[in-house]
């Protein structure tokens, strides 16, 4: 059994760095970027390996990730990998900590496609893969969709990395998904919109605005034109291509209270879709506008902000549904 090149079979990969592992952010252009931003880049957030299977019984994952020093809490957290088919998860292998190691995931029968999610804390970097009795070979790749946001969008409190919104409505409308969310960022960045239009895409999701409450307060007459200049960066690289822009999601602690500039979110939320819907008027008949205030209730949400795994798949149905008609 010959160990292959991983490359072939990795998807939601935007960029790499310097030794070639999978980062979410420019490495060439992160001095523009907030240094949280920066930091959540490195880690390879949606990033999977996609294959079909000729005769093998299970697949052969080698990898090198970070080990946490001896006095960190999260030291024995163990490495898990989901395979998942037709939808659904069909087996998971939790991995003892190391440095180097390999993960085995038994394979059903049928040759696939199949999609395995790796961990992603500890910037796992996939090193090599095998067929145990068969082969393996890439799995045709689907319309390239970037989706950027904040820790929503990367998919805080989902139990793991194929529940979360932007991995699932992937999986339902058949995309390679690319994951370019930042926990604490996303604040509309201009400097991100300018490496969204230089990425290749097929189909484009913004869904951002959340952390403009409260992270880095914005007014929202500023939300407004900041949305505007963001969309008109995008459209710098991607003129015709379809956009959808997913307002911030329920948030009920901040929905009426106003902000240190004044706003509250539902004001801003308003300033979003309001800049968006007058980019629609001025000309950009393949931008839509997904309003994020009705898609969850308050039992839909983990923590009063990021949604539970229910409230993913509700994200991920609504998304699905508005950029079905599009692609």
């Amino acid at each position: 059994m010959t160990w292959l090149d991983p490359d072939p079979f990795l998807r939601g990969v935007a960029w790499r760095d310097a030794k070639g592992r999978p980062v979410r952010a420019d490495p060439d252009d992160l001095a523009r970027l907030p240094w949280d931003t920066a930091e959540r880049a490195g880690l390879p957030i949606g990033v999977r390996l996609e294959f079909a299977a000729d005769g093998a019984s299970a697949v052969e994952i080698r990898y090198r990730a970070e080990v946490p020093a001896p006095t960190e809490r999260m030291r024995a957290l163990a490495h898990t990998f989901a395979l998942w088919t037709d939808g659904r998860r069909v087996h998971e292998t939790a991995v003892t900590p190391a440095e180097e190691a390999v993960a085995v995931l038994r394979l059903p029968p049928g040759g696939g496609p199949f999609t395995v999610h790796p961990p992603q804390d500890r910037s796992p970097r996939i090193l090599a893969l095998r067929g145990v009795g068969g082969t393996l070979a890439p799995a045709p790749r689907g319309p390239r969709w970037l989706v950027h946001g904040d820790s929503i969008t990367e998919g805080w409190w989902s139990t793991r990395p194929a529940h979360a919104w932007p991995a699932a409505a992937g999986r339902a409308l058949g995309l390679d998904t690319v994951n370019l969310g930042y926990a604490g960022a996303a604040r509309g960045e201009l400097a991100t919109a300018e490496q969204l239009a230089s990425l290749p895409a097929d189909v484009l999701t913004l869904a951002f605005g959340t952390n403009c409450w409260s992270g880095v307060p914005t007014s929202a007459p500023l939300l407004y034109e900041t949305t505007r200049a963001f969309l008109a960066l995008v459209r710098r690289g991607h003129p015709h291509t379809p956009l959808l822009l997913l307002s911030p999601l329920l948030r009920p602690a901040a929905e009426r209270t106003p902000n240190a500039l004044g706003a509250t979110l539902s004001a801003l939320r308003a300033a979003m879709e309001a800049a968006a819907r007058d980019h629609i008027t001025g000309g950009d008949s393949r931008l839509h506008v997904l309003p994020g205030r009705d898609l969850l209730t308050p039992s839909d949400l983990a923590d009063g902000l990021h949604p539970n795994d229910g409230g993913h798949e509700k994200i991920a149905q609504a998304v699905a549904e508005a950029l079905r008609p599009h692609i």
